[in-house]
């Protein structure tokens, strides 16, 4: 698997091989979660139909969930 930068510092690693994937650690996860807490990451809209018109070609599978490479 390819390495993944962790949301909070940046490092890079292969985060979701770990139990606190896709985060480095759990300080790192607890200060993702303070984020959303304090109301500094949020959601702005509901999502619309709209949202996933561009998506509407895809075919199903499962690969839809692996990151990009």
């Amino acid at each position: 698997m390819r390495p993944v930068k962790c949301p909070t510092c940046k490092k890079s690693g292969d985060w979701f091989a770990g139990k606190h994937g896709p985060f480095c650690s759990h300080r790192c996860q607890l200060v993702d979660l303070g984020k959303w807490f304090n109301a500094e990451h949020v959601i702005s809209e509901p999502l619309k139909p709209e949202h996933f018109k561009q998506y509407a070609d895809l075919p199903p599978g499962d690969y839809l969930d692996e990151p990009e490479a």
